[in-house]
């Protein structure tokens, strides 16, 4: 079922709209908040309760992209509790690896002293992201937003663990000096 068939069940208020997202996007959204948390339970808590945020958002909202607006949805989900755990000493999964190859580039949350300052780093970060090429741009978001480990990144995209490290690294280096350039750090 296409998306906009699901967002309509959405607004028929009928619960076949949650098995159809399941059914189509929920392999994803399990990857993508395990990949954060480590585990399966936690993911799958997740992403019952972006379903749910989904379900009482939609109407009114209206998604144009209902699968990005679905991973936002679980990957906010997903952040919380691993900062939420990681509090409690309990931490897991891939996102600290991730946030700590990204730590050198961008600026700290905390350090970020307004919205508008985010807003202006998140739209340099993608102004940078569309210098890439596509396989590039690709692993970027596949570590750094999706949080897939290198080992993952190598066998999908057919490069060696060391190679794509080496990429990943480079691309954040050249992040770092697109950011100075534009006055962000």
């Amino acid at each position: 079922m296409d998306d906009e068939r699901i967002i309509s069940l959405f607004y028929d208020r009928d619960e076949q709209a949650l098995k159809e997202t399941d059914t189509r996007y929920g392999a994803l959204c399990r990857s993508v908040a395990r990949n954060i948390l480590g585990s399966s339970e936690d993911a799958e808590e997740c992403v019952s309760d972006a379903l749910l945020s989904a379900w009482n958002a939609i109407p009114p909202a209206k998604p144009r992209n209902y699968c990005a607006y679905l991973l936002k949805l679980v990957r906010a989900r997903a952040v919380n509790r691993y900062h939420a755990d990681r509090a409690e000493k309990r931490g897991g999964g891939q996102t600290p690896a991730a946030l700590d190859e990204l730590a050198e580039c961008i600026a700290a949350r905390e350090t970020v002293e307004s919205e508008s300052d985010r807003r202006a780093l998140l739209e340099a970060i993608t102004r940078f992201l569309g210098t890439l090429p596509e396989q590039q741009r690709h692993l970027f978001v596949r570590r750094y937003w999706y949080t897939d480990p290198v080992n993952v990144l190598a066998c999908d995209f057919g490069m060696s663990e060391n190679r794509v490290s080496v990429t990943l690294s480079r691309i954040r280096d050249r992040l770092q000096k697109y950011l100075r350039k534009e006055g962000l750090l």
